[in-house]
């Protein structure tokens, strides 16, 4: 059986040329992977677009796959903190509010540097922290859970845990697709419209 790659950076960056260094590899890592694919993201294919040399790139990471996990962390970091933003106060909104704010983001989050994510949740092998690429995270599936408890009287189901998985995994397959690979989804008018219907849908199985 095959070991594992090793995901974990060898040291963390103090300094700011240090710093500087693996922002560099970090970014170098992701240009290749949009560009060129998983499969051609080597270290020395990664450090030579970096600028830096094999051996500093070993440095900081023990493998290729350490650096897919930083741009994992990174991508996932900008699409949660923008998560965070656009849904606070959602709690006390109603519910088809709520749920029409749930899909506007998700659409938002597939947004984020879109032919990076698709890179990451198609071509990566999942391993360790690669297997932690998600739009809609525990935190947001934690999130909904809590809204789906404050308003468990407006609703027409009993089991919260399963309506929150059905419908985060609804919205997160339709507005992944959409946004992904259909280009007819693209102008903002259709992705208005897929909004409003997902939306629809969604407090459809939800409301009494």
């Amino acid at each position: 059986m095959a070991s594992r790659p090793l995901i974990k950076p060898r040291k963390i960056a103090t300094q700011q040329r240090s710093r500087a260094t693996v922002d560099a590899l970090v970014q170098a890592t992701a240009r290749i992977l949009v560009k060129e694919g998983f499969d051609k993201a080597s270290t020395n294919r990664i450090a030579a677009v970096a600028g830096v040399s094999v051996g500093s790139l070993y440095q900081y990471f023990p493998s290729k796959e350490a650096l897919v996990a930083a741009v994992i962390e990174r991508h996932q970091q900008e699409i949660t903190q923008m998560v965070r933003r656009e849904l606070a106060g959602v709690l006390t909104e109603s519910i088809d509010k709520a749920v029409h704010k749930l899909v506007t983001v998700a659409v938002k989050a597939h947004r984020v540097d879109p032919k990076l994510h698709r890179v990451l949740a198609e071509q990566i092998p999942r391993v360790g922290k690669l297997e932690k690429l998600e739009t809609f995270n525990r935190e947001n599936f934690a999130l909904f859970s809590a809204y789906l408890e404050r308003h468990r009287e407006e609703l027409r189901i009993d089991d919260l845990g399963l309506a929150s998985y059905v419908c985060v995994t609804t919205i997160e397959a339709l507005t992944h697709n959409a946004v992904l690979h259909d280009s007819r989804m693209l102008s903002d008018q259709t992705m208005e419209a897929l909004v409003d219907e997902a939306a629809r849908l969604i407090t459809g199985y939800l409301k009494k």
